[in-house]
């Protein structure tokens, strides 16, 4: 097992931020880099097209200013995710723009695509690609993904249905390099646990909508404290992509969450002038199984800090050491 050389010395946890439609931006970005996890935020949440770049010139220049000012505390990293589907007709110029502000780690979702990795190789990027079962794991690795994203079961949005010991597991036979866990993770000791049934990382969505900084509606940061496991909906009507949703915001919508219709996967759109896919994702609200252990809406260093504090407890009854408290180190990956 082993961390990407960006992220070595960068993290106060081994966390990776999920991006999330709609909700991740640049201050939610920025703040999770600068509490010491890796940001990220969908290249198709800014729109229109040229509004990415003015993201990515903030973020860029915030973080550099605040690793000026930090340098025994310097920011983590981010990601920009991109969706690679060939209904994304706005990849190819997402992608060059990327590579201009060299965006130290790609996510791509929804398709493996080897000249995709190779631009993103070409200025020093890495890519992490998102998979629900190890034949996608395979095929991305065999394109040139420097690591993978297990989407487990109970993960936010569009999430497999494997669970987290088998996915990882059967990933962990043939594959030895960056492993992330996305699937439930809501508090410290999940964290932990990812790390101890393989994986590098945890990889939490879910969690950080309910913070000050998500562009999140109240409504939708409150439902998303007032809701647990049992109000997790998993379909595929709303995009085409199986996903998990909050109950009551499809009962708001006035459907009924236990007789959804199937939708065609076929005729998934995530281009950028899918008005319809955006709009679901506005009144239907994605969250993860994990949300349970939320209880307040908090800002993000609060959040992180809380992560910080189960993780260490979790390590302690293992009788494993804590965390450094000062600076960022390698103990993050231990």
């Amino acid at each position: 097992m082993s961390l990407p050389a960006v992220l070595e010395g960068r993290l106060s946890l081994p966390v990776v931020c999920a991006p999330m439609f709609i909700i991740s931006n640049p201050d939610l970005v920025i703040a999770q880099c600068k509490a010491g996890v890796v940001g990220s935020f969908p290249a198709l949440n800014a729109r229109p097209a040229p509004v990415l770049e003015e993201w990515l010139d903030r973020i860029t220049t915030d973080l550099a200013e605040h690793n000026a000012k930090h340098a025994d505390r310097p920011a983590a990293p981010f990601a920009v995710n991109l969706i690679v589907h060939k209904s994304n007709d706005r990849l190819e110029g997402d992608l060059e723009l990327c590579a201009k502000y060299k965006v130290p780690i790609i996510v791509t979702s929804l398709g493996a695509r080897e000249e995709v990795n190779q631009q993103v190789h070409s200025y020093g990027g890495i890519v992490l690609h998102d998979v629900i079962n190890k034949k996608f794991a395979k095929k991305a690795v065999e394109k040139g993904a420097d690591g993978l994203i297990a989407v487990a079961a109970g993960a936010g949005g569009h999430a497999g249905v494997q669970s987290p010991f088998a996915l990882l597991h059967e990933i962990r036979e043939w594959f030895d390099g960056p492993l992330l866990l996305s699937g439930a993770i809501g508090n410290g000791n999940a964290i932990l646990a990812a790390k101890a049934a393989g994986a590098d990382l945890a990889y939490i969505g879910s969690a950080f909508i309910a913070t000050e900084e998500a562009n999140a509606n109240e409504g939708y940061k409150r439902m998303i404290v007032d809701s647990g496991a049992g109000d997790i909906v998993y379909s595929n009507l709303f995009t085409g992509v199986h996903g998990n949703y909050l109950r009551q915001s499809i009962v708001n919508a006035g459907l009924d969450p236990d007789n959804l219709p199937v939708s065609d996967p076929s005729k998934m759109n995530f281009g950028s002038g899918d008005n319809t896919r955006a709009k679901a994702w506005r009144d239907i609200w994605g969250a993860g199984q994990g949300i349970g252990a939320i209880k307040r809406v908090v800002p993000v260093a609060e959040l992180v800090e809380r992560f910080a504090e189960e993780y260490n407890a979790a390590r302690h009854r293992l009788g494993l050491a804590p965390l450094a408290t000062a600076g960022r180190d390698n103990t993050a990956a231990a």
